[in-house]
């Protein structure tokens, strides 16, 4: 399947298209098996986007810069940033008890969590959805939100909220519900008007069940050698705010300069989102914020993992000067592969702003 590439560079957020940097296309090159989307950058300029192999290996669909992937739990993030919007609109407080939005959740518990402990998974609610998430007959199941609430995020509180960490999904079931409550409106139809909408982003929105109904989508597989093989696994939509956001390497590159560089939230807003709760998981709100040796030189990023099915992904920004790169893939690439790929290629555009490597404009 390595031989059978396509690589294509896109028009992105209105800029003449860049001139790809061989380092870069060696970096890609390099990494075994990849099958996807690379995208280096700083702030709005792309230094290179390529996209390798197959979108759908069963009918032959090439992979292009723009693809759509599914963004598995960075969709956290997102939600984290819609909430923060509507924060900023005056119709949330992230620090008052949830139950001034819901008043019908149990009232034992609720009068102790908030949103944010619900978006920094420091809330103590139980992940009861993981194990019905085992079942695989049941994991595309539609109910309505309310529902779901009381079977999946009603459960009693692991610990006291703010006192420990537990990544649980069940945290954003309810956060979802209580949106939806507050606003009368469906979530996906408020990442619309939020984020799609102002932003302009041509490739990104909401989907429920087996993303591979989405027009543009690359397809999730388990593998491609010797044939490929699909691995779906469909989210429904009470579970959109956890891993119901889909997007492409451009779209999500100007959803991150809008967030953290530009004017789409407060600065009340964007320090809430980027602020850590839990220094340990560096966990801040449903994203991680990290200090890490990048070009080099301790830098502190936006650092955005996620997956889900055959989707893996990654986006890196550092908060200082906007280097960013994004990785997404769709045939269940290594994890460590894609880590190391990540960290290569944002060395590298430090590099490259520092002369010492050809990395092209």
């Amino acid at each position: 399947m390595r031989g059978l590439r396509v690589v294509a560079a896109v028009l992105v957020l209105g800029m003449s298209a860049p001139c790809l940097g061989q380092s870069y296309h060696d970096l890609v090159d390099a990494s075994e098996g990849f099958n996807g989307v690379a995208l280096v950058g700083t702030g709005k300029h792309v230094s290179f986007v390529k996209g390798i192999g197959w979108a759908d290996a069963g009918n032959g669909v090439p992979m292009l810069a723009n693809t759509r992937f599914e963004t598995g739990s960075v969709s956290k993030w997102i939600a984290s940033i819609v909430i923060l919007r509507l924060v900023d609109q005056g119709k949330l407080d992230i620090d008052a008890p949830i139950t001034r939005y819901l008043p019908d959740y149990r009232a034992d518990t609720g009068a102790r969590l908030t949103l944010r402990r619900l978006m920094s998974h420091s809330s103590g609610l139980p992940n009861q959805l993981q194990e019905a998430r085992k079942d695989v007959q049941s994991r595309g199941v539609e109910l309505e939100q309310m529902e779901a609430v009381r079977r999946y995020a009603s459960g009693d509180l692991a610990f006291e909220p703010g006192t420990a960490w537990d990544y649980s999904h069940s945290n954003w079931v309810l956060a979802k519900a209580i949106v939806e409550r507050v606003t009368d409106k469906p979530y996906a139809a408020l990442v619309d008007q939020l984020l799609v909408r102002p932003l302009r982003l041509k490739d990104s929105g909401v989907y429920r069940g087996d993303s591979g109904a989405v027009t543009g989508i690359a397809q999730g597989y388990a593998g491609l050698d010797p044939r490929p093989v699909r691995k779906p696994n469909p989210v429904p939509d009470f579970m959109a705010m956890a891993g119901g956001y889909y997007t492409s390497a451009p779209d999500l590159m100007t959803l991150m300069n809008a967030v953290l560089d530009g004017k789409l939230l407060s600065p009340a807003s964007r320090k809430a989102l980027m602020t850590t709760l839990m220094p340990d998981q560096h966990y801040a709100l449903g994203g991680r914020v990290r200090i890490e040796k990048i070009g080099s030189t301790e830098r502190e990023a936006a650092w955005e993992d996620g997956s889900n099915g055959g989707f893996r992904m990654l986006a890196r920004r550092v908060l200082a000067d906007g280097h960013t790169v994004i990785v997404f893939t769709n045939a269940s690439f290594d994890y460590q592969k894609l880590g190391d790929l990540g960290t290569k290629l944002l060395d590298a555009s430090y590099a490259g702003e520092n002369g010492s490597s050809d990395l092209g404009d």
